[in-house]
């Protein structure tokens, strides 16, 4: 399917982005399609067109560079109620955000970030991430060569990568005197070498264009290494990362779940003297506050940038990605159930709020992996196993 464009006039940045406002406006324009994009795997292409029009992509950028000037917690809230109109779309977005929200915590706090918001600001270059797949030990190839590196890998879960503009992302490097380091920088997407798989084909947010970036022997220069680290070890960097990612993310699902809860209440309206369909009303409305407290609470800690980066202060960040994302599927599976035989149509909606709902499982870090390293904190260890808590 061709989703069709959209032609709003570009809205000049000679004030803070009023987020809230935006959503009202172009929420409903952004769920028109979004339904037939889930049906052909089609990526939300026009509805980027839109945000970009709006200046949505540099809306966290500081209004002093030229940005939105939106709060974090108020990207948050877009997200969220996005999320009820495209989760694919919001899911997208919330991708690039996070990268843009890191950048400005680390600016704010004298940091290295201005020269990736500057570009954000200057036209809307959206950013791509690869770093949840990568996390500790990332993948790939790196040969040192005169004035820079040449890398070749990988790098799947490229939200956005239909659109993108840069790809934010590392690969393994062997040093010759410090060993094992992995490397953080960006490419163009217009770079010699980078190119799309078009393999994006999944149970839900299947209109994301998610897919896997291939670098063939791209030149990444000296000056374009952001950050290097011991491979297989946790860093600061990661503490800032997390904290303001997370809430980002989560507030997509948790508007799936909110979405998916409406409907049900919507299609058991007509069984108001059945008990049973009372009791998993209740059951739900318990199932989705407890997504919002986490979420909410999670919105709290990042605290519109104003936190400590730690690694305790990440993995309470972690701790209520894990309880977040439970209660959205569990908030999704109830809606289902409450909604009676009419949730099983795939014309309810409930089925694809269901599908993508799914997906929040995979972000980091994965409710197995934030137990270990919960864990390993609470016995006074390391997070990661080698690694240094910092």
């Amino acid at each position: 399917m061709t989703q069709t464009a959209h032609t709003d006039k570009v809205v000049p940045m000679d004030q803070k982005i009023d987020l809230a406002r935006l959503i009202a406006e172009i929420g409903p324009i952004i769920g028109k399609d979004s339904a037939a994009l889930d049906e052909n795997a089609t990526f939300v292409d026009a509805n980027y067109d839109l945000l970009k029009k709006r200046k949505v992509f540099s809306a966290l950028v500081p209004a002093d560079l030229g940005g939105g000037g939106a709060a974090h917690s108020d990207m948050c809230e877009f997200l969220r109620g996005l999320a009820h109109h495209c989760p694919s779309t919001a899911l997208a977005l919330s991708m690039h955000q996070h990268l843009v929200a890191a950048a400005v915590a680390n600016h704010i706090n004298g940091r290295p970030g201005k020269k990736l918001l500057d570009r954000v600001a200057a036209d809307q270059t959206v950013l791509i991430s690869t770093g949840a797949n990568d996390w500790m030990e990332s993948n790939g190839t790196i040969e040192r060569v005169d004035g820079g590196y040449r890398v070749s890998a990988r790098k799947p879960f490229g939200s956005g990568a239909p659109r993108g503009g840069v790809l934010v992302t590392s690969a393994p490097f062997e040093d010759p005197k410090e060993g094992w380091q992995v490397l953080h920088f960006p490419v163009p997407f217009s770079a010699k070498g980078v190119s799309l798989a078009g393999d994006w084909d999944t149970l839900g947010m299947r209109a994301t264009g998610s897919e896997t970036v291939i670098l063939d022997d791209v030149f990444v220069p000296d000056d374009a290494i952001a950050l290097r680290r011991q491979r297989g070890q946790y860093v600061p960097a990661f503490n800032v990362i997390l904290t303001v990612a997370a809430p980002l993310i989560l507030s997509v699902y948790v508007g799936i779940a909110e979405a998916a809860a409406e409907i049900a209440r919507r299609h058991a309206a007509g069984r108001a003297d059945d008990p049973g369909t009372t009791y998993l009303l209740g059951e739900m409305t318990n199932l989705l506050t407890t997504a919002q407290l986490a979420r909410d609470d999670m919105v709290r800690i990042a605290n519109d940038y104003d936190f400590k980066p730690t690694v305790e202060t990440a993995n309470a960040i972690l701790v209520r990605k894990t309880i977040t994302a439970n209660a959205v599927l569990a908030t999704t599976e109830k809606a289902m159930e409450a909604a009676g035989g009419a949730g099983f149509m795939r014309k309810t909606g409930l089925e694809r709020l269901l599908r993508d709902a799914h997906g929040a499982a995979y972000h980091p870090l994965p409710e197995k992996r934030q137990h270990l390293f919960t864990g390993r904190l609470a016995l006074g260890l390391d997070p990661i196993s080698g690694g240094a808590a910092a």
